[in-house]
């Protein structure tokens, strides 16, 4: 397997994987102790990594959301906890689904291995939301740590999807259009964004552009790293997908 092929298999796995903490019946939970909907915790605890910053900057980071969605759920969320503070906490929540789930994996220590290594070859230079996971320090148990690795790896990959889209000339709303055209609205967007047939094609360039960005993090790994990262990431997905 090149590292390109590892890339374009690996990458809908991680996806999975990392977002499967956002809406877990156990984050709801906590969530609600917090006085936060599961939407607003998941704005808060996302972009907690960042600090107390202003809703632009959030809309920034992720992207995909209407400005004026950002401002309402992002400010609101905040009167009710300390960003720094719902960040650690999902992080937190991340790393105990890991525990929950991943203690029986097959070969976790070399899966961690790979992953780490990528982790640790990953460059976050202007990729800020994944520089912010990135700064949080490690946990030392095997099942945690593979699932908060998997969580950055997932945010590097998505924030250097917002830099490849804008070099490719595609508004990020317009892509969310492309990618899940039945969930604009939830993103704030009514009616949603029109997409072109130039939009489409440069989605794919874009696409593409995004491999190359993040190939740096996985072409260190060996042919046996390769193996044991996909056949773990395989195992974790079937263990939180739903």
């Amino acid at each position: 397997m090149t590292p390109e092929e590892l890339v374009q298999t690996v990458d809908p796995l991680i996806g999975n994987i990392g977002a499967a903490s956002y809406f877990h019946p156990t984050t709801l939970a906590r969530s609600k102790e917090a006085g936060l909907d599961g939407f607003r915790f998941y704005f808060l605890g996302r972009g907690g990594v960042l600090g107390n910053v202003e809703a632009e900057v959030i809309g920034s980071a992720f992207g995909y959301f209407h400005p004026d969605l950002v401002d309402k759920i992002w400010n609101s969320a905040k009167e009710k906890m300390e960003p720094r503070e719902a960040g650690r906490l999902y992080l937190e929540l991340a790393r105990q689904l890991g525990r929950d789930n991943f203690a029986d994996i097959p070969n976790l220590e070399g899966v961690v291995e790979a992953l780490e290594l990528a982790y640790n070859s990953a460059n976050h230079a202007g990729l800020a939301l994944s520089s912010g996971f990135n700064a949080e320090p490690l946990c030392d148990d095997l099942p945690g740590k593979a699932m908060q690795l998997v969580t950055v790896l997932r945010e590097y990959r998505g924030s250097a999807h917002l830099v490849a889209l804008r070099a490719c000339g595609v508004l990020p709303e317009v892509a969310h259009a492309i990618r899940r055209p039945d969930d604009t609205g939830t993103f704030g967007w009514d009616p949603a964004p029109t997409a072109t047939a130039e939009d489409h094609a440069n989605y794919k360039n874009a696409q593409a552009l995004t491999d190359t960005i993040v190939l740096e993090a996985y072409s260190p790994l060996s042919a046996d790293q390769a193996t044991a990262l996909v056949a773990g990431l395989e195992a974790m997905n079937a263990k939180v997908s739903r």
